[in-house]
């Protein structure tokens, strides 16, 4: 079925005007509107990200990134859950802008083995996300690695200006920057839904800010990036909203979701949605398009929702083509979800749902996440209400919190 073909009133619409009571009752005040906000404040990020540039570019040269002297300093990406897969959807980008290693390495393995990943005699920068800004692994290892490694420079993204490691980066001004998003994007429902997508646009902004000789071009190209990003998001929503809620009420007890390079973080992050907010009641996994027939494939049944994020590269397009034949083949799954960048020939016949996002070539791969995960949160949405749950406080027996809590550290 091709959803962009198809007009229907947008069921995340539906939710948006409900009365103000009825949202509260069923825990719907927030969630809907943080996903449905994201285009526009993509935007906002942009023009606070440009704001800041000057104070970026000083830092980073600071730190030896783009510097023409020395050996570009390892970046470590650095977050929890969510966070970090922030870092997993910027790393390529990185990589290839800033000429250097650059590595999501998550906090709560940098607080329990920081010693053995770090290479003495390296310079280090690590980048930091954090929606709140107190998460006790991300506050622990600024921490430490502050007292214990001082040549080490932070730089923390986070949307809490009243956030502690916000606070601890105004104390170590040296050592430290961090770059606070609007308040707006401070997700007060408890899955992160603008603030992972407005990191990873703070991060791509950010990758086009090293140098102060070409910052002011770099930028300009990145708005003109953005804009397009923020029109496809926009069209996304109503398509993908559609999508998932009538999937969700197909019966599917689990979800695979697979994609190759920075697309391998948004099923990573989709992944974690639809788990967290069905309290577990779907069962997902999340792999890469090579990695997945390397076992995980057995866990594909009958009642699986399978979800595959397709490349603009020809190259990764042609595993992740073969993929689909072989789901096809095998009859795997209940229901099979492409989203594509354009429309191929093909799909169709491999797939129950495509999604194009009928994108732009600038919108490569790398800059591709804050869009399409757009799916991955509506599916999470939905598949809630169906269960029962509430989508701001999924989590009834309060197992999972907005903020991790209760966490000794040593």
């Amino acid at each position: 079925m091709d959803v962009n073909a198809k007009v229907v009133i947008s069921p995340l619409l539906s939710l948006l005007e409900l009365s103000a009571e009825e949202k509260e009752a069923r825990g719907l005040r927030y969630t809907p509107h943080e996903i449905s906000q994201q285009p526009e404040t993509w935007r906002s990020t942009y023009a606070r990200c440009v704001e800041k540039a000057p104070e970026l570019v000083r830092f980073l040269e600071k730190s030896g990134i783009a510097s023409r002297d020395q050996l570009a300093p390892v970046v470590f990406l650095v977050g929890a859950g969510t966070s970090d897969y922030v870092g997993r959807a910027l790393a390529h980008l990185l990589r290839a802008r800033w000429h250097c290693d650059a590595w999501a390495v998550p906090s709560t393995d940098l607080l329990t083995n920081m010693e053995s990943l770090i290479t003495a005699g390296r310079e280090y920068l690590w980048i930091a996300f954090s929606r709140s800004g107190d998460s006790p692994e991300g506050v622990a290892v600024l921490e430490k690695a502050l007292a214990d490694h001082p040549l080490i420079r932070h730089l923390v993204i986070t949307c809490n200006a009243n956030g502690k490691m916000a606070r601890i980066c105004s104390s170590h001004p040296e050592q430290t920057f961090a770059l606070v998003l609007d308040a707006a994007v401070n997700d007060r429902g408890l899955a992160m839904t603008s603030s992972f997508s407005n990191m990873v646009v703070a991060g791509q902004c950010m990758a086009h800010v090293s140098d102060a000789t070409s910052a002011e071009a770099s930028v300009k190209k990145y708005g003109e990036i953005l804009a397009g990003m923020s029109e496809v998001g926009s069209r996304f929503l109503d398509n993908a909203s559609v999508c998932a809620a009538e999937i969700a009420v197909m019966g599917c007890t689990r979800a695979c979701f697979v994609g190759s390079g920075v697309l391998a973080a948004v099923a990573n992050e989709s992944a974690l949605k639809l788990l967290e907010l069905t309290a577990g009641k779907v069962q997902t996994l999340s792999e890469s398009v090579l990695g997945l027939r390397h076992g995980p494939m057995s866990a594909v049944d009958e009642n699986t929702l399978i979800v595959a994020f397709l490349s603009s590269n020809e190259t990764r397009r042609c595993y992740e083509i073969d993929l689909l034949k072989e789901i096809r083949e095998k009859r795997l799954g209940k229901v099979t979800v492409v989203v594509t960048p354009q429309p191929y020939e093909g799909l169709n016949a491999l797939a129950d749902f495509v999604l194009s996002l009928d994108a732009p070539k600038a919108l490569a791969d790398e800059y591709r996440a804050p869009v399409d995960i757009i799916l991955g949160q509506l599916l999470g949405l939905f598949f809630s209400l169906n269960a029962g749950l509430q989508p701001d406080r999924p989590s009834p027996n309060g197992i999972i919190s907005r903020v991790v809590s209760d966490v000794n550290i040593y």
